[in-house]
């Protein structure tokens, strides 16, 4: 099975671009939504997270305080890191097991956002990119998360810059026209992701 890394930085229109694979047929594995879930109350994760970092990061419910915990390590790299080698080996563990039980479709769309910073290309076959020019994704991320655009920049100055994705990308989506637009690029990829999937049975 062939399996695409599908990155790019924050509000580029990775969502919009897995849905539409998701309604082509293509799984979708979605690492946000598994390290969501590795910190579900009762989980070995949290108990990681509030062991290393902190109680306060805990909420009363029992719950990750992800607006603490992100503001927390947004400045502090030595507690990014920590987070990261709580989550990340749980979270290829997981993506490695969701793979297995696919069986046997052609291909799978594997998100994971911070690919590129978290040097996790070894995980796919294929690197997809979702890219938009940056002051498009300031509009957006600004627009959906309600924040202001000195927020929204110092976001994009954390991830990874365009060069660097598009270094490591095999296949790019340009993301800076419509829904329309992204969709077509979307439907080419699926083809031509379904002949290389055949092309190697």
């Amino acid at each position: 099975m062939l399996k695409i890394g599908l990155t790019g930085g924050i509000a580029s229109g990775k969502t919009a671009a897995s849905d539409h694979f998701a309604n082509l047929g293509a799984p979708i594995i979605d690492t946000d939504q598994i390290s969501r879930e590795l910190v579900e109350p009762g989980k070995p994760a949290l108990e990681e997270i509030r062991k290393q970092l902190g109680d306060r990061f805990i909420c009363e419910d029992g719950g990750l305080n992800r607006k603490l915990l992100r503001e927390h390590i947004f400045t502090r790299p030595a507690a990014r890191k920590t987070l990261e080698n709580i989550l990340h080996p749980a979270i290829r563990t997981e993506v490695e097991d969701r793979l297995m039980q696919l069986g046997n479709e052609p291909y799978a769309i594997v998100v994971v956002p911070l690919l590129v910073e978290n040097s996790l290309t070894g995980m796919v076959d294929r690197v997809l990119l979702v890219d938009s020019p940056e002051r498009l994704q300031i509009q957006r991320v600004c627009a959906r998360d309600h924040i202001s655009e000195q927020q929204a920049k110092r976001i994009l100055d954390a991830q990874a810059s365009r060069a660097e994705r598009k270094a490591i990308a095999d296949d790019i989506i340009e993301n800076s026209g419509d829904l329309q637009a992204l969709h077509k690029q979307v439907e080419a990829l699926h083809r031509r992701y379904l002949a290389m999937a055949s092309s190697t049975d």
